[in-house]
């Protein structure tokens, strides 16, 4: 067996261990195949990314199986290794293999800890699945695969009332996009009469400009496939419109929070586009609406993360806005700088994510930032590894030096932007530099509201409860009820995080600090290694940007620096030196801040549009068609007159013998009655 097909087969053999024989193993053999697979999987997925970005390694495929012969549709199951394939591979099972081991402690005192991590290793290998394929059904199988996955980790909490919420809603609005996502393969396949990736990039230049016809009109061809295909990344990517279900995601344990968010299931979207990068390049009409709803998402999720109180929503907006920031650069044409972003955003977001749980595990569940306040004396590792994640995110470095992970990433987008020649680049520059701005002011509010100032734990229902149980003997986290102060913290005292949540965090801490100025060579230059590193893929390498964006006047170059200086300073003033000022403007701008409050009523609005007018017809189908005329006329009616025929039956049943020679006698006149008109 080759080492792609222990990668890709490892989790789903360990899911199907874990799931199945979980009465039998047990919960720790179960948590030790299911890491165990991933960390396998991981340290195999390392040399092949290094291999590509050395030279060393040549793009391949590895036959599976063969799969479908149906008259003129053909495909096998096969597993394409190239350069894009090679850095989804780490970012998957790095990101899943730090996840699983940090949910040995986070999940400890859940009781269905086997069935969590079977869940994990099934998503992972869906994920897998889906970026190793070489045609597009395969990735259809991997894109439909991740959502089932993710409907069952989101509800993975069944009992509580909005995780299967938010499980039904990822649910829903994911098939919306995958219903795109399926007429774009049907329209692939009549046009190509393949779905053989190479083959379709291969012959799609010359189809560029043929036409067809679509709901009565005449549309460009290319233009509608590839706008197809992107309601399907609009979906798995939460892109604007299709993006509600993302926030909710985070109803899930926060370890799950981290792997949708992070590595796996929102980047699907981006890595498709940049998979099937020349085919969007026949379609400038299709990468304008890239563009638009790329910047325009950063735009509205970054506005929302403004107002968010929850620690894992505010952090979930922020993934909504850089997923944002990903494809409006694959817009502009910049795939590789998009892909370097996913690649970076990975380890800064999911540090976010898992930083964010051993906040909530050190004060007792609670998720509310306003209870929170001078926790980076009690839990000093997490404070430390939030700071970098937020120095990551927020692109803290110095132009011509280096900086942190999304200093590389982030602002090499903005910069294509500005030197791109595409209809809408000023547009998402501009919609970039802002955003930037927004996510630093957000970014830092989260971090002063959590571990500066006074604590406010007092305030917390969660903290009171703990503090309860601890003077009963219940709870280990409190201490000495009676000999708390008003201090605000009800004589509560939280500690860090154990061993198996802080070794991914410091892992994850150097993903943040060092990601970006290690890679940014072979991802975002030409000369120095991304001409040859992305050779060896179906990426579009577009080097002419490549070498515009790295030679944008230095006042584009400082841009986001200053955006990202003001957001900090802004966020200090309101939170630090002036606590309150914050309330204050919201109450000076109350209807801006109701509509940033309710994600600018997007869900009010789809709730008036398709949720009551489903629901209406429902009823009428329900009690018109079903109660009224099936039911009634159909098994209903039918019992009845049975029942009809049944009474009428009994009571001439009299049990009298008078009156069947009567009955007899009746019947034997109306047949000779018969055959006495018929005989005339």
């Amino acid at each position: 067996m080759s080492s792609i097909e222990i990668i890709v087969f490892g989790p789903l053999l360990a899911a199907i261990v874990a799931g199945l024989g979980q009465n039998f193993i047990g919960k720790t053999a179960a948590k030790v195949i299911t890491t165990g697979g991933l960390f396998l999987a991981c340290a195999l997925s390392w040399p092949i990314f290094l291999g590509f970005l050395t030279g060393n390694e040549k793009a391949y495929v590895e036959p599976v199986m063969q799969w479908v012969q149906s008259g003129a549709l053909k495909f096998d199951w096969e597993l394409r290794v190239d350069a894009l394939t090679a850095v989804m591979l780490v970012v998957i099972t790095t990101v899943s293999a730090l996840v699983h081991l940090y949910s040995w402690s986070y999940m400890e005192e859940d009781p269905d800890q086997p069935r969590f991590f079977a869940y994990l290793s099934l998503f992972t290998f869906a994920m897998l699945m889906l970026v190793t394929a070489n045609n597009l059904v395969q990735m259809f199988f991997g894109w439909e695969g991740v959502g089932l996955a993710s409907y069952l980790l989101i509800g993975f909490w069944y009992k509580k009332p909005s995780a299967n919420a938010a499980a039904i809603k990822a649910f829903v609005v994911n098939r919306v996009g995958d219903l795109g996502f399926m007429l774009g393969i049907f329209g692939v396949f009549w046009l190509f009469g393949t779905v053989s990736i190479p083959d379709i990039l291969a012959a799609a230049p010359d189809k560029a400009g043929s036409s067809i016809g679509f709901l009565g009109l005449r549309v460009d061809t290319m233009s509608l496939l590839c706008i197809l295909l992107f309601i399907g990344a609009m979906g798995k990517s939460a892109q604007l419109g299709l993006h509600t279900w993302l926030p909710d995601a985070m109803e899930g344990p926060t370890p799950v929070s981290a792997l949708i968010h992070a590595a796996t299931m929102v980047t699907a979207g981006v890595f498709m586009v940049c998979r099937l990068s020349p085919l969007f390049e026949t379609s400038q009409f299709a990468l304008n609406v890239v563009t638009i709803v790329g910047a325009t998402t950063a735009l509205f999720a970054a506005t929302v993360g403004l107002v968010q109180t929850d620690i894992k929503r505010v952090i979930a907006y922020s993934t909504c806005s850089q997923l944002g920031y990903m494809f409006f650069a694959a817009g502009v044409g910049a795939y590789s700088a998009a892909m370097f972003h996913l690649f970076t955003h990975a380890f800064f977001k999911a540090l976010l994510f898992l930083g964010a749980g051993s906040v909530i595990h050190a004060m007792h569940h609670e998720q509310d930032m306003r209870y929170y306040g001078g926790l980076r004396k009690h839990i000093p590792l997490t404070f430390w590894a939030m700071t970098a994640g937020t120095l990551a995110i927020t692109g803290v470095g110095i132009v011509g030096i280096g900086g942190f992970a999304g200093f590389h990433s982030k602002d090499a987008i903005i910069e294509a932007a500005y030197a791109s020649t595409a209809p809408w680049g000023g547009y998402a520059f501009f919609i970039g530099v802002f955003a930037a701005l927004l996510t630093s002011f957000y970014s830092w509010r989260l971090v002063f509201l959590t571990f500066f100032g006074k604590p406010r734990w007092a305030q917390s229902e969660h903290i009171q409860h703990a503090v309860h149980d601890d003077h009963h003997g219940h709870d280990d986290h409190a201490h000495d009820h009676h000999d708390a102060h008003d201090d605000g913290t009800a004589g509560y005292h939280p500690h860090e995080s154990p061993w198996p949540m802080l070794v991914p965090l410091g892992v994850l801490t150097l993903g943040a600090i060092a990601a970006g100025y290690l890679f940014k060579y072979d991802f975002i230059y030409a000369e120095e290694g991304g001409t040859a590193f992305w050779a060896a893929s179906t990426l579009y390498f577009n080097e002419h940007l490549i070498h515009a964006m790295h030679h944008v006047p230095l006042w584009v170059k400082l841009a986001s620096t200053v955006a990202m200086l003001t957001g900090l300073f802004t966020a200090w003033m309101m939170y630090i030196r002036k606590p309150g000022s914050a309330q204050a403007l919201a109450g000076h701008f109350e209807p801006l801040y109701k509509f940033f409050l309710n994600k600018w009523y997007f869900d009010e609005l789809y709730n008036l549009i398709f949720v009551k007018p489903a629901f209406w017809f429902g009823r009428l189908f329900w009690k018109g068609g079903d109660i009224g005329i099936i039911d009634r006329f159909g098994p209903n009616g039918s019992a009845a007159a049975v029942g009809l025929g049944s009474r009428i039956a009994v009571r001439m049943q009299s049990g009298y013998l008078y009156t069947y020679a009567l009955v007899m006698l009746l019947g034997l006149v109306a047949a000779i009655s018969w055959f006495m008109v018929q005989a005339r």
